[in-house]
């Protein structure tokens, strides 16, 4: 990994928090994307069209996906691959909510080496590099290290309690919510809560960035199938995501 990428990846995360900023709370033009894929505004566009030329400028040899370009194959075959989701959290953003992210990542060869998630108006930038460490505005963070469910502070949706989904029992969880999964991923890295679970086939770009961060800070990330995440899949769809610490972890995985 180039040393550089995490400074490119903060500088365009930045910068696209400077966009964001300009359209938050400023009745952005908005619309469906259809097929359920929930709303998108002008901003997202904007601030994806500028880290696509930003980024790509540096790198033109990475492949790219992001939720707000039309994918290609292209992609598939090149070695490290940006992986973007402009504003994560839309509906966040559209309500005038200060909890939507900028999540972008690189991955090579399937896996996650470079991460950046930033919340522009709330003044929070999570990094990770392979290996290096996870960091909030530059000093190190580590998950929590709950080990009893019944304890355990996770963010989850009341519909991922659903009996139908844990044939090994429910967890005794009280539901917790943020729109951004980035951000979800991020509070569970940083201990401000003992882990998130979400059991929905989930897309690459609202988890990747945050993969990386949580491993990183210590805690045990995988599908839902206790599977390692791998990234850059011809239908970018990972079963779900679970971020806990090493010893809660595979409690809910028993339980799944």
């Amino acid at each position: 990994m180039p040393a550089s990428d995490l400074k490119l990846l903060v500088d365009a995360a930045h910068a696209a928090g400077d966009i964001a900023r300009k359209y938050f709370q400023a009745n952005p033009e908005t619309w469906d994307k259809g097929d359920n894929q929930g709303p998108v505004t002008e901003a997202d566009i904007a601030v994806d069209r500028m880290l696509h030329t930003e980024l790509l400028q540096v790198h033109p040899d990475y492949g790219w996906l992001s939720e707000e370009t039309e994918d290609t194959t292209a992609r598939l075959i090149r070695p490290r691959v940006f992986i973007v989701d402009p504003i994560d959290g839309t509906r966040a953003f559209i309500a005038g909510e200060k909890t939507f992210a900028h999540s972008l990542a690189i991955a090579e060869e399937g896996e996650i080496i470079t991460a950046v998630i930033h919340l522009p108006m709330k003044g929070l930038t999570y990094s990770a590099t392979r290996d290096g460490g996870a960091f909030l505005n530059g000093k190190p963070i580590n998950a929590s290290n709950v080990q009893d469910v019944a304890s355990a502070r996770v963010l989850v949706t009341r519909p991922t309690l659903n009996p139908a989904l844990w044939p090994g029992g429910v967890p005794d969880l009280t539901p917790n919510f943020r729109p951004s999964l980035a951000y979800r991923m991020c509070l569970a890295a940083d201990g401000s809560f003992d882990g998130m679970i979400t059991l929905r086939d989930t897309w690459e770009w609202d988890v990747a960035a945050g993969d990386l961060i949580a491993r990183e800070a210590g805690a045990t990330v995988t599908t839902r199938e206790n599977l390692p995440a791998r990234y850059n899949n011809p239908t970018p769809l990972l079963a779900g995501m679970i971020a806990a610490p090493k010893l809660l972890h595979p409690q809910f995985i028993d339980r799944l």
